[in-house]
């Protein structure tokens, strides 16, 4: 099937390079954003268009979920098939009289960091069989773990990564910044990061919790609360500690 991809952030950038990888066909990249649609097309070797929607089988819309909507109308060809690829968007949200999907990586992406697409969970959905078949094919040639997923799995499932990805990475983030006031070169702290996110391979994540929360330890806590002098850091150090010991009863 000729295929279109839509976009040109993190999300349609891997999906193009995990296409091309695949030795997967795209017949076109359309975005609005020619600077970063032209570097996507060099690096890649797939043609683009800022203004013109080529026509073609499977349209792949990789936007932020505020522009689906609006996006998907552009679409005009009525037998053909369109997925985005949100989490936490109905198939509904399409605009168009061809026929709806959604084709969800579960995944944090960025451009600049390299990933091995075999690894991603890929959630598939469809109005019928055929196409949600034909998807899900597609999906199994990128990836060894290709799913289908209806929306109220899938906004459960984005939800879910909410907390693992972006919370945590913010949390890593709201670390570096007390490292860096204190002049401490946050690669310390990288080992830490990387055993705990090993851990939880083995160990389910509530077993795995360490800290001065889960013992018990106010010494530690009342310590630790008297050195942050950031407002905000104090606020998210207490609601954490608090939900630590609220799951462990203490």
């Amino acid at each position: 099937m000729k295929t279109v991809i839509i976009g040109s952030g993190n999300v349609a950038y891997h999906l193009a390079k995990a296409f091309k990888q695949s030795q997967l066909g795209v017949s076109q990249l359309f975005a609005r954003n020619a600077k970063e649609l032209s570097k996507i097309s060099v690096e890649l070797g797939i043609p683009y268009s800022t203004d013109f929607l080529e026509d073609a089988d499977l349209y792949l819309i990789a936007v932020s979920d505020s522009a689906v909507a609006d996006v998907s109308s552009l679409i005009k060809k009525e037998n053909a098939l369109v997925a985005h690829t949100s989490g936490s968007l109905p198939i509904e949200v399409l605009n168009g009289r061809y026929r709806k999907a959604s084709f969800y990586p579960l995944q944090t992406f960025s451009k600049t960091k390299e990933l091995d697409y075999s690894k991603i969970p890929f959630f598939i959905e469809a109005e019928n069989q055929i196409d949600e078949k034909y998807l899900s094919e597609l999906a199994s040639i990128i990836s060894e773990n290709v799913e289908t997923s209806d929306y109220e799995k899938r906004k459960y499932i984005h939800l879910t990564a909410v907390f693992a990805c972006n919370f945590t990475n913010h949390l890593f983030a709201k670390a570096k910044e007390i490292a860096d006031a204190q002049g401490l070169p946050f690669r310390y702290f990288i080992p830490l990061i990387d055993e705990t996110v090993e851990k939880i391979h083995y160990l389910e994540p509530k077993a795995a919790q360490t800290g001065p929360a889960v013992r018990g330890d106010e010494r530690i806590l009342k310590l630790h609360e008297a050195l942050i002098t950031d407002e905000e850091q104090l606020k998210i150090y207490k609601l954490m500690n608090e939900s630590i010991k609220k799951m462990y009863h203490l």
